[in-house]
Protein backbone atom coordinates (compact mmCIF):
# COMPACT_ATOMS: atom_id res chain seq x y z
CA UNK A 1 0.00 0.00 0.00
CA UNK A 2 1.97 3.04 -0.97
CA UNK A 3 2.66 6.14 0.77
CA UNK A 4 0.50 8.63 -0.67
CA UNK A 5 -2.70 10.29 0.36
CA UNK A 6 -5.75 11.32 -1.58
CA UNK A 7 -6.41 14.84 -2.33
CA UNK A 8 -9.14 16.25 0.31
CA UNK A 9 -12.08 17.28 -2.03
CA UNK A 10 -15.73 16.47 -2.01
CA UNK A 11 -17.29 17.56 -5.14
CA UNK A 12 -16.21 17.06 -8.62
CA UNK A 13 -16.42 21.16 -10.09
CA UNK A 14 -13.02 22.18 -7.67
CA UNK A 15 -11.05 24.67 -9.42
CA UNK A 16 -8.45 23.27 -11.39
CA UNK A 17 -5.63 22.78 -8.44
CA UNK A 18 -7.94 23.30 -5.95
CA UNK A 19 -8.95 20.84 -3.24
CA UNK A 20 -11.91 20.96 -1.18
CA UNK A 21 -11.40 19.16 2.31
CA UNK A 22 -13.41 15.86 2.44
CA UNK A 23 -14.41 17.16 6.52
CA UNK A 24 -14.71 20.79 5.74
CA UNK A 25 -17.43 23.27 5.11
CA UNK A 26 -19.49 22.89 1.16
CA UNK A 27 -18.28 24.64 -1.49
CA UNK A 28 -20.99 27.22 -2.06
CA UNK A 29 -22.96 26.96 -5.25
CA UNK A 30 -26.22 25.98 -6.66
CA UNK A 31 -26.86 22.15 -7.07
CA UNK A 32 -30.56 20.69 -7.72
CA UNK A 33 -30.94 19.37 -4.45
CA UNK A 34 -30.13 23.09 -2.98
CA UNK A 35 -32.54 24.90 -4.88
CA UNK A 36 -34.93 21.98 -3.70
CA UNK A 37 -34.34 22.68 -0.05
CA UNK A 38 -33.78 26.50 -0.14
CA UNK A 39 -37.69 26.45 -1.71
CA UNK A 40 -38.66 24.61 1.24
CA UNK A 41 -38.64 21.23 -0.52
CA UNK A 42 -42.73 22.06 -1.95
CA UNK A 43 -41.50 22.13 -5.51
CA UNK A 44 -41.59 20.25 -8.53
CA UNK A 45 -38.03 19.81 -9.68
CA UNK A 46 -37.75 19.70 -14.05
CA UNK A 47 -36.28 16.44 -15.26
CA UNK A 48 -33.79 15.72 -18.11
CA UNK A 49 -36.55 15.65 -20.25
CA UNK A 50 -38.13 19.65 -19.22
CA UNK A 51 -41.20 18.15 -17.86
CA UNK A 52 -41.14 15.47 -15.47
CA UNK A 53 -41.51 15.31 -11.76
CA UNK A 54 -38.30 15.71 -9.77
CA UNK A 55 -37.29 12.37 -7.89
CA UNK A 56 -36.52 13.97 -4.87
CA UNK A 57 -39.85 15.93 -4.26
CA UNK A 58 -40.70 16.64 -0.35
CA UNK A 59 -43.52 16.86 1.40
CA UNK A 60 -44.38 20.47 2.63
CA UNK A 61 -42.38 21.15 5.72
CA UNK A 62 -39.35 18.77 4.93
CA UNK A 63 -36.16 20.02 6.49
CA UNK A 64 -33.83 21.16 3.62
CA UNK A 65 -31.10 17.93 3.32
CA UNK A 66 -27.62 18.56 4.83
CA UNK A 67 -24.64 19.01 2.75
CA UNK A 68 -23.81 15.65 2.91
CA UNK A 69 -26.94 14.94 0.82
CA UNK A 70 -26.80 17.53 -1.60
CA UNK A 71 -23.57 17.50 -2.68
CA UNK A 72 -23.35 16.91 -6.29
CA UNK A 73 -20.17 15.35 -8.81
CA UNK A 74 -20.79 16.26 -12.43
CA UNK A 75 -20.77 13.72 -14.93
CA UNK A 76 -19.95 15.42 -17.81
CA UNK A 77 -16.45 16.82 -17.54
CA UNK A 78 -13.15 16.33 -19.61
CA UNK A 79 -12.37 13.76 -16.98
CA UNK A 80 -14.87 10.80 -15.20
CA UNK A 81 -15.87 11.53 -12.05
CA UNK A 82 -14.52 9.09 -9.61
CA UNK A 83 -10.94 9.86 -9.74
CA UNK A 84 -9.96 13.18 -8.40
CA UNK A 85 -12.66 13.49 -5.62
CA UNK A 86 -12.45 12.93 -2.03
CA UNK A 87 -12.87 9.55 -0.36
CA UNK A 88 -16.53 8.57 -0.40
CA UNK A 89 -18.39 6.90 2.52
CA UNK A 90 -19.65 3.82 0.23
CA UNK A 91 -17.77 2.19 -2.42
CA UNK A 92 -18.72 -0.67 -4.60
CA UNK A 93 -16.51 -2.20 -7.62
CA UNK A 94 -17.79 -4.60 -10.24
CA UNK A 95 -16.33 -6.16 -13.36
CA UNK A 96 -18.54 -7.43 -16.07
CA UNK A 97 -18.19 -9.79 -18.78
CA UNK A 98 -19.22 -9.16 -22.10
CA UNK A 99 -21.71 -11.77 -22.86
CA UNK A 100 -20.89 -14.75 -25.00
CA UNK A 101 -22.29 -13.50 -28.91
CA UNK A 102 -22.05 -9.72 -27.77
CA UNK A 103 -20.56 -8.02 -29.98
CA UNK A 104 -18.65 -4.27 -30.69
CA UNK A 105 -22.73 -2.92 -31.78
CA UNK A 106 -23.94 -4.44 -28.10
CA UNK A 107 -20.78 -3.02 -25.57
CA UNK A 108 -21.76 0.55 -27.25
CA UNK A 109 -25.36 0.27 -26.24
CA UNK A 110 -24.81 -0.89 -22.93
CA UNK A 111 -22.40 1.68 -22.38
CA UNK A 112 -24.86 4.34 -23.44
CA UNK A 113 -27.20 3.13 -21.60
CA UNK A 114 -24.78 2.89 -18.71
CA UNK A 115 -23.77 6.67 -19.70
CA UNK A 116 -27.26 8.07 -19.17
CA UNK A 117 -28.09 6.10 -15.95
CA UNK A 118 -25.18 7.53 -14.16
CA UNK A 119 -25.46 10.79 -15.47
CA UNK A 120 -29.31 10.66 -14.03
CA UNK A 121 -27.93 9.35 -10.63
CA UNK A 122 -25.71 11.50 -10.05
CA UNK A 123 -27.52 14.55 -10.57
CA UNK A 124 -29.82 12.54 -7.90
CA UNK A 125 -32.85 11.83 -10.49
CA UNK A 126 -34.64 8.63 -10.82
CA UNK A 127 -33.54 5.80 -13.41
CA UNK A 128 -34.85 6.12 -16.59
CA UNK A 129 -37.15 2.94 -16.44
CA UNK A 130 -38.14 0.45 -14.06
CA UNK A 131 -36.59 2.68 -10.63
CA UNK A 132 -36.40 0.42 -7.34
CA UNK A 133 -37.11 3.57 -5.64
CA UNK A 134 -34.29 2.94 -2.80
CA UNK A 135 -33.20 6.11 -2.90
CA UNK A 136 -35.84 8.23 -3.30
CA UNK A 137 -35.67 10.29 -0.12
CA UNK A 138 -31.66 11.03 -0.69
CA UNK A 139 -29.99 13.75 -2.71
CA UNK A 140 -27.25 13.39 -4.76
CA UNK A 141 -24.65 12.41 -1.56
CA UNK A 142 -21.41 12.88 -4.08
CA UNK A 143 -22.29 10.07 -6.02
CA UNK A 144 -19.77 8.64 -8.94
CA UNK A 145 -19.96 6.33 -11.38
CA UNK A 146 -16.70 5.43 -13.15
CA UNK A 147 -16.06 2.88 -16.36
CA UNK A 148 -13.10 1.20 -17.87
CA UNK A 149 -12.02 -1.48 -19.89
CA UNK A 150 -10.28 -4.30 -19.32
CA UNK A 151 -7.83 -6.04 -21.30
CA UNK A 152 -10.10 -9.00 -22.84
CA UNK A 153 -12.62 -6.28 -24.02
CA UNK A 154 -10.40 -5.48 -27.10
CA UNK A 155 -10.14 -9.02 -28.12
CA UNK A 156 -13.93 -9.89 -27.51
CA UNK A 157 -15.26 -6.53 -29.61
CA UNK A 158 -12.59 -6.81 -32.50
CA UNK A 159 -11.00 -3.59 -31.47
CA UNK A 160 -7.41 -5.36 -30.78
CA UNK A 161 -5.58 -2.58 -33.13
CA UNK A 162 -7.17 0.11 -30.27
CA UNK A 163 -5.88 -1.81 -26.99
CA UNK A 164 -3.45 0.48 -25.33
CA UNK A 165 -0.02 -1.45 -24.81
CA UNK A 166 -0.24 0.43 -21.51
CA UNK A 167 -3.00 -2.50 -20.35
CA UNK A 168 -0.87 -5.89 -20.97
CA UNK A 169 -1.14 -7.64 -18.05
CA UNK A 170 0.50 -6.94 -15.28
CA UNK A 171 3.55 -9.00 -13.63
CA UNK A 172 3.20 -11.66 -10.75
CA UNK A 173 4.68 -10.78 -7.54
CA UNK A 174 5.77 -12.75 -4.84
CA UNK A 175 3.43 -11.69 -2.70
CA UNK A 176 0.19 -12.26 -4.66
CA UNK A 177 -2.39 -15.04 -3.89
CA UNK A 178 -4.91 -14.38 -6.52
CA UNK A 179 -8.07 -15.58 -7.39
CA UNK A 180 -8.90 -15.31 -11.01
CA UNK A 181 -12.47 -15.62 -10.50
CA UNK A 182 -12.59 -11.84 -8.45
CA UNK A 183 -9.81 -10.58 -11.13
CA UNK A 184 -10.03 -8.49 -14.58
CA UNK A 185 -13.31 -8.76 -16.20
CA UNK A 186 -14.17 -7.24 -19.31
CA UNK A 187 -15.63 -3.85 -18.17
CA UNK A 188 -15.48 -2.56 -14.73
CA UNK A 189 -17.12 0.25 -12.53
CA UNK A 190 -16.35 2.25 -9.59
CA UNK A 191 -19.05 3.35 -7.22
CA UNK A 192 -18.89 5.97 -4.75
CA UNK A 193 -21.05 7.68 -2.82
CA UNK A 194 -21.46 9.26 0.94
CA UNK A 195 -25.10 7.50 1.65
CA UNK A 196 -24.88 3.52 1.53
CA UNK A 197 -28.54 3.58 -0.37
CA UNK A 198 -27.34 5.68 -2.75
CA UNK A 199 -24.36 3.67 -3.28
CA UNK A 200 -26.82 0.92 -3.27
CA UNK A 201 -29.08 2.03 -5.50
CA UNK A 202 -26.26 2.95 -8.24
CA UNK A 203 -25.15 -0.61 -8.19
CA UNK A 204 -28.37 -2.73 -8.75
CA UNK A 205 -29.53 -0.44 -11.32
CA UNK A 206 -26.33 -0.81 -13.20
CA UNK A 207 -26.62 -4.51 -12.82
CA UNK A 208 -30.42 -3.99 -13.97
CA UNK A 209 -29.35 -2.06 -17.03
CA UNK A 210 -26.32 -4.52 -18.49
CA UNK A 211 -29.18 -7.03 -19.19
CA UNK A 212 -28.29 -9.47 -21.48
CA UNK A 213 -25.48 -7.74 -22.56
CA UNK A 214 -22.74 -8.58 -19.57
CA UNK A 215 -22.78 -10.01 -16.84
CA UNK A 216 -21.10 -9.68 -13.51
CA UNK A 217 -18.02 -11.27 -13.08
CA UNK A 218 -17.20 -10.23 -9.61
CA UNK A 219 -18.76 -7.40 -6.81
CA UNK A 220 -16.77 -5.83 -3.85
CA UNK A 221 -17.83 -3.42 -1.28
CA UNK A 222 -15.85 -0.74 0.77
CA UNK A 223 -16.32 2.00 2.83
CA UNK A 224 -14.62 4.93 4.29
CA UNK A 225 -14.83 7.68 7.09
CA UNK A 226 -17.86 9.08 6.39
CA UNK A 227 -17.24 13.05 5.95
CA UNK A 228 -17.93 15.05 8.65
CA UNK A 229 -16.85 12.65 11.49
CA UNK A 230 -13.72 14.10 12.87
CA UNK A 231 -13.11 17.22 13.96
CA UNK A 232 -10.75 18.72 11.67
CA UNK A 233 -10.45 17.09 8.17
CA UNK A 234 -7.52 14.72 8.25
CA UNK A 235 -5.82 12.15 6.36
CA UNK A 236 -7.97 8.78 6.33
CA UNK A 237 -7.36 5.90 8.68
CA UNK A 238 -7.31 2.12 7.03
CA UNK A 239 -8.28 -0.79 9.18
CA UNK A 240 -4.22 -1.16 10.85
CA UNK A 241 -5.24 2.16 12.41
CA UNK A 242 -3.00 3.63 9.98
CA UNK A 243 -3.12 7.54 8.43
CA UNK A 244 -3.11 6.01 4.78
CA UNK A 245 -1.80 7.98 1.98
CA UNK A 246 0.35 10.89 3.45
CA UNK A 247 2.37 11.19 0.13
CA UNK A 248 -0.65 11.06 -2.80
CA UNK A 249 -0.20 13.73 -5.32
CA UNK A 250 -2.49 16.71 -5.01
CA UNK A 251 -4.19 18.63 -8.13
CA UNK A 252 -2.51 21.63 -7.36
CA UNK A 253 0.86 20.56 -8.29
CA UNK A 254 2.53 21.13 -11.39
CA UNK A 255 3.48 17.68 -12.59
CA UNK A 256 0.00 15.64 -11.31
CA UNK A 257 -2.31 15.87 -14.72
CA UNK A 258 1.32 14.30 -16.42
CA UNK A 259 1.47 11.85 -13.88
CA UNK A 260 -1.90 10.99 -13.44
CA UNK A 261 -4.08 11.48 -17.05
CA UNK A 262 -2.92 10.45 -20.47
CA UNK A 263 -2.42 13.47 -22.44
CA UNK A 264 -4.58 14.88 -25.44
CA UNK A 265 -1.20 14.88 -27.44
CA UNK A 266 1.93 13.29 -27.30
CA UNK A 267 1.29 10.17 -26.33
CA UNK A 268 1.74 6.35 -27.59
CA UNK A 269 -1.74 5.61 -26.13
CA UNK A 270 -4.32 5.69 -28.88
CA UNK A 271 -6.06 8.76 -29.15
CA UNK A 272 -9.74 7.42 -27.41
CA UNK A 273 -7.91 7.37 -24.19
CA UNK A 274 -6.75 11.48 -24.11
CA UNK A 275 -7.66 12.76 -20.67
CA UNK A 276 -8.21 8.91 -19.33
CA UNK A 277 -6.32 7.20 -16.79
CA UNK A 278 -5.43 3.31 -16.02
CA UNK A 279 -6.93 1.96 -12.55
CA UNK A 280 -4.87 -0.79 -10.80
CA UNK A 281 -7.64 -2.57 -8.50
CA UNK A 282 -6.10 -4.87 -5.87
CA UNK A 283 -8.28 -6.54 -2.95
CA UNK A 284 -5.58 -6.54 -0.08
CA UNK A 285 -6.24 -9.01 3.26
CA UNK A 286 -5.13 -7.20 6.00
CA UNK A 287 -3.94 -10.02 8.73
CA UNK A 288 -5.08 -8.30 11.29
CA UNK A 289 -5.02 -10.47 14.39
CA UNK A 290 -0.85 -10.63 13.77
CA UNK A 291 -0.56 -7.30 13.28
CA UNK A 292 -2.44 -6.41 15.79
CA UNK A 293 -0.32 -8.33 18.24
CA UNK A 294 2.49 -6.22 17.48
CA UNK A 295 3.04 -3.21 19.80
CA UNK A 296 2.47 0.47 18.67
CA UNK A 297 6.22 0.84 18.44
CA UNK A 298 6.78 -2.34 16.25
CA UNK A 299 3.95 -0.85 14.29
CA UNK A 300 5.42 2.33 13.50
CA UNK A 301 8.63 0.48 12.28
CA UNK A 302 7.13 -1.42 10.06
CA UNK A 303 5.42 1.66 8.28
CA UNK A 304 7.72 4.05 8.96
CA UNK A 305 5.81 6.94 10.80
CA UNK A 306 3.48 7.33 14.22
CA UNK A 307 0.14 6.22 14.21
CA UNK A 308 -1.09 9.25 16.13
CA UNK A 309 -0.27 12.09 13.83
CA UNK A 310 1.62 9.83 10.56
CA UNK A 311 4.65 12.17 11.23
CA UNK A 312 7.57 10.11 10.01
CA UNK A 313 9.15 8.25 12.41
CA UNK A 314 12.87 11.09 11.42
CA UNK A 315 10.35 13.97 13.44
CA UNK A 316 8.14 16.79 12.14
CA UNK A 317 4.32 16.63 11.24
CA UNK A 318 2.33 14.25 8.81
CA UNK A 319 3.68 16.34 5.67
CA UNK A 320 7.38 17.45 6.68
CA UNK A 321 9.99 15.59 4.62
CA UNK A 322 11.24 12.26 5.65
CA UNK A 323 14.53 12.12 6.60
CA UNK A 324 16.08 8.71 5.16
CA UNK A 325 19.48 9.10 6.92
CA UNK A 326 18.72 10.31 10.52
CA UNK A 327 20.38 7.76 12.94
CA UNK A 328 19.67 7.20 16.65
CA UNK A 329 22.31 6.90 19.70
CA UNK A 330 23.00 3.75 18.53
CA UNK A 331 23.89 4.62 15.07
CA UNK A 332 20.62 2.91 14.11
CA UNK A 333 18.50 4.46 11.16
CA UNK A 334 15.53 5.65 12.82
CA UNK A 335 13.21 4.72 9.66
CA UNK A 336 14.11 1.18 9.39
CA UNK A 337 15.18 0.25 5.86
CA UNK A 338 12.82 -2.34 5.06
CA UNK A 339 9.61 0.50 6.39
CA UNK A 340 7.08 0.55 3.88
CA UNK A 341 7.15 4.54 3.75
CA UNK A 342 10.72 4.45 2.76
CA UNK A 343 9.99 2.07 0.12
CA UNK A 344 7.24 3.36 -1.73
CA UNK A 345 8.43 7.04 -1.26
CA UNK A 346 8.59 8.58 -5.02
CA UNK A 347 12.14 9.60 -4.94
CA UNK A 348 13.28 5.86 -4.41
CA UNK A 349 11.30 4.83 -7.30
CA UNK A 350 12.23 6.78 -9.84
CA UNK A 351 9.84 9.79 -9.24
CA UNK A 352 6.97 6.90 -9.96
CA UNK A 353 3.73 8.46 -7.99
CA UNK A 354 -0.12 7.07 -8.91
CA UNK A 355 -2.92 8.77 -6.91
CA UNK A 356 -4.47 6.54 -4.38
CA UNK A 357 -8.57 6.08 -3.73
CA UNK A 358 -9.07 3.16 -1.70
CA UNK A 359 -12.36 1.80 0.25
CA UNK A 360 -11.84 -0.61 3.27
CA UNK A 361 -13.69 -3.81 3.44
CA UNK A 362 -14.82 -6.28 5.91
CA UNK A 363 -16.62 -9.73 4.28
CA UNK A 364 -16.96 -10.99 7.60
CA UNK A 365 -15.59 -14.02 9.67
CA UNK A 366 -13.54 -16.89 8.07
CA UNK A 367 -13.85 -20.34 9.24
CA UNK A 368 -10.25 -19.83 11.24
CA UNK A 369 -12.29 -17.57 13.10
CA UNK A 370 -9.84 -14.04 11.86
CA UNK A 371 -11.58 -11.39 9.74
CA UNK A 372 -11.83 -11.08 6.13
CA UNK A 373 -10.49 -7.48 6.01
CA UNK A 374 -8.41 -5.09 4.54
CA UNK A 375 -8.43 -2.58 1.71
CA UNK A 376 -9.78 -2.44 -2.10
CA UNK A 377 -6.99 -0.38 -3.44
CA UNK A 378 -7.22 1.28 -6.08
CA UNK A 379 -5.08 3.50 -8.00
CA UNK A 380 -4.49 5.68 -11.00
CA UNK A 381 -1.81 6.99 -13.13
CA UNK A 382 -1.12 7.76 -16.57
CA UNK A 383 1.26 4.63 -17.09
CA UNK A 384 0.64 1.94 -14.84
CA UNK A 385 4.34 0.27 -15.89
CA UNK A 386 5.89 3.62 -14.32
CA UNK A 387 3.26 3.82 -11.54
CA UNK A 388 1.62 1.39 -9.78
CA UNK A 389 4.63 -1.88 -10.99
CA UNK A 390 7.21 -0.15 -10.14
CA UNK A 391 6.45 0.79 -6.64
CA UNK A 392 5.33 -3.22 -6.16
CA UNK A 393 8.18 -4.17 -7.84
CA UNK A 394 10.31 -2.73 -5.15
CA UNK A 395 7.63 -3.52 -2.28
CA UNK A 396 7.71 -7.14 -3.27
CA UNK A 397 11.66 -7.16 -2.74
CA UNK A 398 11.64 -6.10 0.93
CA UNK A 399 8.56 -4.24 2.28
CA UNK A 400 8.22 -4.80 5.98
CA UNK A 401 4.48 -4.52 6.00
CA UNK A 402 3.97 -7.53 3.64
CA UNK A 403 3.75 -9.56 6.21
CA UNK A 404 0.90 -8.68 7.29
CA UNK A 405 -0.99 -8.24 3.93
CA UNK A 406 -2.07 -10.47 1.19
CA UNK A 407 -3.07 -9.67 -2.34
CA UNK A 408 -5.67 -11.47 -3.27
CA UNK A 409 -7.32 -10.24 -6.44
CA UNK A 410 -6.35 -8.03 -9.15
CA UNK A 411 -7.02 -5.70 -11.80
CA UNK A 412 -6.05 -3.37 -14.75
CA UNK A 413 -8.56 -1.15 -16.63
CA UNK A 414 -8.24 1.60 -19.20
CA UNK A 415 -10.49 4.46 -18.17
CA UNK A 416 -11.30 6.76 -21.11
CA UNK A 417 -11.73 10.46 -20.35
CA UNK A 418 -14.85 11.87 -19.40
CA UNK A 419 -17.65 12.11 -21.81
CA UNK A 420 -18.50 15.72 -23.21
CA UNK A 421 -22.55 16.96 -23.18
CA UNK A 422 -24.49 14.13 -25.80
CA UNK A 423 -21.66 11.73 -25.08
CA UNK A 424 -21.30 8.34 -23.69
CA UNK A 425 -17.78 7.17 -22.06
CA UNK A 426 -16.28 5.20 -25.00
CA UNK A 427 -17.64 6.67 -27.54
CA UNK A 428 -14.88 7.20 -29.37
CA UNK A 429 -13.33 4.33 -28.97
CA UNK A 430 -16.29 2.15 -29.73
CA UNK A 431 -17.28 4.00 -32.71
CA UNK A 432 -14.05 5.71 -34.15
Amino acid sequence: MPDQSIPEARIAEAPPGEAVSENGPPREGISRRRLLGTAGATGLVLGAAGGAVGYASAPAGATPLTSLGEDMAMFHGKHQPGITEGLQARGHLVAFDLAAGASRKEAAALLRRWSTTAQRLMAGEAAAQDDTEVARDAGPSSLTITFGFGNSFFSRTGLEKQRPVSLDPLPDFSSDHLDKARSNGDLWVQIGANDALVAFHALRTIQKDAGSAAKVRWQMNGFNRTPGATAHKMTARNLMGQLDGTRNPKPAESDFDKRIFVPASGSTDPAWMANGSYAVVRRIRMLLDDWEKLSTGAQENVVGRRKSTGAPLSGGGETTAMDLEKTDAKGALVVPINAHARIARPDQNGGAAMLRRPFSYHDGIAADGTPDAGLLFVCWQADPLRGFVTVQRKLDRGDALSTYIRHEASGLFAVPGGAAEGEYVGQRLLEG
